[in-house]
């Protein structure tokens, strides 16, 4: 087994909550199938535009996923291996980020503050969930997934580009504003959207956002982000290859670590290998 592919302390088949499994991908056809579902969720599902390679192949793919770790969510079902496949999340740490000349969120945010954390840092990409899974449980074990992953590896700051949906800020008004009077980053982590492809958020003023309506309008990943105790760069990008609208998200993981820890601990404890719903 490659490095690539090194088991990691709980994820190595130790997460399960009913059917479902998460670890990292141990072999090649894993990635190929976690590239697969991101090509039926991103190009089928949501419209995005393939290179003539990933329509003739019907798979997502980059430099990056040479490198990185991929995150599965496996329904025991169909299969233990390739055809259980049902969520992944791709996970770049900056060794692996070296590798391909720098993260992938550098392509649309000024990241300098991030690259000089003198921390371990990890940027999240390419997160999607089968059609058919898109449950609490799932979503749940996901988590659980990266927030092993963010324990065993000791990161202290995750980041990566989130999407809203369409390439119309002015239809995002609400949201994006709200997410800039309520949770901009502090400057010393604050990501900026690079010049060419900067787009204002604050489009309406903080006391004519309902703030409430605004949070429930976002995407279940940035909600999930922002329950972390997440923020965002300044400005928008508009991504149109996938028809969305992307914010840069950050997340200090002492509270992911910590929720993990106390999970860990208790589940020692009682010698239960089995993830409960929340």
């Amino acid at each position: 087994m490659t490095e690539r592919f090194a088991p990691v302390p709980g994820l190595d088949g130790e997460l399960v909550s009913g059917d479902l499994i998460v670890r990292l991908a141990r072999t090649e056809d894993e990635v190929l199938a976690s590239q697969h579902l991101r090509y039926r969720v991103f190009y089928e599902e949501m419209a995005a535009r393939p290179s003539a390679e990933m329509a003739a192949t019907r798979r997502d793919f980059d430099a990056y996923d040479g490198v990185c770790d991929h995150l599965l969510v496996i329904d025991q079902r169909h299969g233990d291996g390739p055809s259980g496949v049902v969520g992944t999340y791709r996970l770049i740490r900056r060794s692996a980020a070296d590798q391909c000349g720098g993260f992938y969120t550098a392509d649309e945010y000024d990241i300098s503050a991030l690259k000089s954390y003198s921390g371990e840092v990890l940027e999240l990409g390419r997160s999607c969930v089968d059609d058919q899974h898109r449950t609490r449980p799932t979503m749940q074990i996901l988590w659980r997934g990266i927030a092993a992953y963010v324990f065993h590896h000791h990161i202290e700051v995750m980041f990566g580009c989130a999407s809203l949906p369409g390439t119309d800020p002015a239809a995002l008004a609400e949201p994006l504003s709200y997410l800039h009077h309520h949770h901009l980053a502090p400057p010393d982590l604050r990501p900026r959207a690079l010049e060419a492809r900067y787009s204002r958020m604050d489009l309406m003023a903080v006391d004519q956002i309902s703030a409430k309506a605004a949070f429930n309008s976002l995407p279940p990943l940035i909600k999930g982000y922002l329950r972390l105790g997440g923020f965002v760069g300044d400005g928008a990008v508009i991504d149109h290859q996938f028809n969305t609208t992307d914010v840069c998200v950050i997340v200090k993981t002492d509270l992911v670590t910590s929720k993990y820890y106390s999970h860990y601990s208790r589940t020692a404890r009682d010698g239960s290998g089995e993830e409960a719903g929340a």
